[in-house]
């Protein structure tokens, strides 16, 4: 159990990618601090399964949207637990559309959930990540559209390619006594996934366009990968984007 003793909060920690986080974050000994907006039914199901394995968890209910929120969260772990090692950021936004069709309203929307709590969390969280007894670990979590054009994905895409920057930013100003990390997630079988455009098709051709086999990426292939980056191997590992894919991005 690598990450014994280490406190991990989890954004969107109540589905898909962040619940399977969630979950081997705890079963490499972590305890973990789940944060949801409108799953409570699906947040205390995962802490049942945290708490199974013999660890603490919290479930705490916040929008990433919301700056007051996010704050209070970190309020919260500060005075109640008192310790926070690890940050993953995966709460996002969807909302595919052409680019015709973009409005104001769109793009705040984006960059308020799928960039700008990054930003929030580690402002506030900074102290207790640098007085973690381990090196405090960031990780957010990106999407193949940071760099690929991507049928009415643009804004999405965009939004995530700023999370990536915002990532390199931190890891160059605060990098010292904390490891600023990108997960860049190929397509995943979660529900967010089913509602891409052409669904049915991208997950009937997604195999083809892979090297390792015939399956589909899931949620604990890629929280594998974020496990990984919060462990003590990863500690040189800094600004930096690891993408879990399946080789599809250098599939011809």
């Amino acid at each position: 159990m690598c990450l014994k003793g280490r406190v991990a909060l989890v954004t969107g920690g109540s589905r898909g990618i962040g619940r399977a986080t969630a979950l081997r974050l705890a079963q490499e000994g972590a305890d973990v601090v789940v944060n949801y907006v409108t799953s409570r039914q699906q947040a205390d199901s995962i802490a049942k399964e945290i708490a199974a394995l013999g660890r603490q968890v919290w479930v705490v209910k916040g929008d990433v949207r919301q700056t007051e929120d996010m704050e209070s969260m970190i309020d919260y772990i500060t005075h109640e637990i008192g310790q926070l090692d690890i940050l993953i950021s995966n709460a996002a936004t969807g909302g595919f559309r052409s680019m015709l069709k973009v409005s104001l309203q769109h793009f705040r929307a984006a960059l308020e959930t799928n960039v700008y709590p990054m930003i929030l969390l580690v402002q506030k969280a900074l102290p207790l990540l640098q007085r973690s007894a381990w090196r405090g670990k960031v990780v957010g979590i990106s999407s193949q559209g940071a760099h690929r054009a991507l049928p009415w994905y643009g804004l999405v895409g965009a939004s995530k390619a700023a999370l990536e920057a915002t990532v390199r930013h931190l890891a160059l100003e605060f990098g010292e006594k904390v490891n600023f990390n990108i997960v860049r997630a190929g397509l995943v079988d979660t529900d967010s996934g089913r509602m891409l455009p052409h669904a049915d098709i991208l997950f009937q051709e997604a195999p083809h366009h892979a090297c390792v086999g015939n399956r589909l990426l899931t949620p604990a292939d890629v929280a594998n990968a974020i496990v990984f980056l919060v462990g003590p191997e990863s500690d040189m590992i800094q600004g930096s984007v690891l993408t879990v894919d399946g080789g599809a991005d250098i599939h011809p």
